[in-house]
């Protein structure tokens, strides 16, 4: 589940790699600054937010951190850091990451890293031009269940594996506002780029690359601004599997997190993954403390022929999440010791389903997907690097 992309930075290898952190909501102080101040080799070292809010939260956890009011501070003095990290809004990943590459620096981007391949795979191929990394958070692929699937898919415990459903679902009825529920096309907002974004790359990832997409999207909540929360994609995947993912804000049952069906056996698995709700709470991965665990009446059920509701199948121990590896696995590809973990043109990839899948919903039919061609160029607009992060 790596890339092929390494970059070696010379005379980093006995000091920690100093981290400039783009944006302190949701993504920065949740997801990044803990698992980047956790990862041995890394060090916190600035965090890009103009909110005196975010700031003093940043300080209260992490007293030595330097604050910068934009990213432009960070480009004159680049040789005071080692990699940026972009968890601000997701208009501004192309144009910031576009901008951190072009002052020579290596770059992690939240999902989406873009709203369309083709930008994906112009900063991909600018990054290469650089001789920087470029790599994208997907921290999905170390949830507890997923690296449990992809065991027993690749031990052929479920025999060839036929249809793959993944269901990322949610009760929440009433909007919550702000961008991530815009329906702006220019915020890439919507259950599609967010939610998405990490269903389809857990497909891609599983079961290769896709060769038609099929859709339904829906804006269900009064008040939800256009933006899609309801929405439904099958993608065929050219070895034939067929994957079938939901992700929703009005879900007031919820299914199973997996249901895999394959020759021989099937698997279900009930819940998410622990790590996300951990780190909301403000634990953090430490060497003296399980993380990523779950209780056994959470674990998943592999079988054939009954409903694991009704007792069927035999428990499969659910493998420990482990968001801190993609951090580590980022510092070792920094320092030449091992790959870039997700590269922008995977992320490309999962941009083509999410881009077939948005005009499949809209026009009602299924869209073909030929090869991939990367593009080498996009139409990009550095002007809205300022917005508050």
């Amino acid at each position: 589940m790596t890339g092929n992309a390494t970059h070696e930075t010379p005379g980093l290898s006995e000091t920690p790699l100093r981290v400039g952190l783009v944006g302190y909501g949701l993504a920065g102080s949740v997801f990044h600054a803990p698992l980047i101040a956790a990862t041995e080799g890394l060090a916190l070292d600035t965090v890009v937010t103009s909110n005196e809010e975010r700031q003093a939260q940043a300080r209260a956890e992490f007293p030595d951190v330097r604050f910068a009011a934009s990213p432009k501070e960070l480009w004159g003095r680049a040789d005071e850091l080692d990699l940026i990290v972009i968890a601000s809004p997701n208009r501004t990943h192309v144009p910031i990451a576009t901008a951190a590459i072009e002052a020579g620096l290596p770059v992690v981007v939240d999902k989406p890293i873009a709203g369309t391949a083709a930008e994906a795979r112009y900063l991909a191929a600018l990054a290469e031009e650089r001789g920087v990394l470029l790599s994208v958070f997907q921290n999905r692929r170390w949830d507890n269940d997923f690296l449990t699937l992809a065991r027993l898919v690749a031990d052929g415990e479920l025999g060839d594996v036929q249809r793959f459903e993944s269901r990322f679902e949610r009760w929440r009825p009433q909007p919550k506002g702000g961008w991530r529920e815009s329906g702006d096309p220019q915020e890439i907002g919507g259950l599609l780029y967010d939610l998405g974004s990490h269903v389809v790359d857990q497909a891609l990832v599983l079961f290769g690359p896709a060769v038609q997409v099929y859709a339904e999207s829906d804006v269900r909540r009064p008040g939800a601004a256009a933006a899609d929360d309801d929405t439904f994609v099958a993608i065929t995947h050219a070895n034939g599997v067929r994957s079938h993912l939901y992700v929703s804000a009005t879900t007031a049952q919820l299914g199973p997190r997996f249901r895999v069906l394959g020759s021989t056996a099937g698997y279900v698995k009930y819940g998410l993954d622990p790590q996300e709700a951990d780190l909301r709470a403000g634990a953090r991965p430490t060497a003296n403390r399980p993380w990523g665990e779950e209780p056994e009446h959470l674990w998943g059920r592999i079988g054939s022929g009954e409903s694991p509701l009704t007792g069927g199948g035999a428990p499969v121990r659910t493998l420990p999440g482990d968001y801190p590896a993609y951090y580590a696995a980022v510092t070792d590809a920094l320092r030449g010791k091992g790959d870039n973990p997700v590269t922008a043109l995977q992320a490309a990839a999962a941009l083509d389903v999410l881009e077939a899948a948005r005009r499949s919903a809209r026009e009602g039919v299924t869209v073909p997907l030929p090869a991939a061609t990367p593009s080498t160029s996009a139409d990009t607009d550095t002007d809205t690097e300022e917005q508050t992060v």
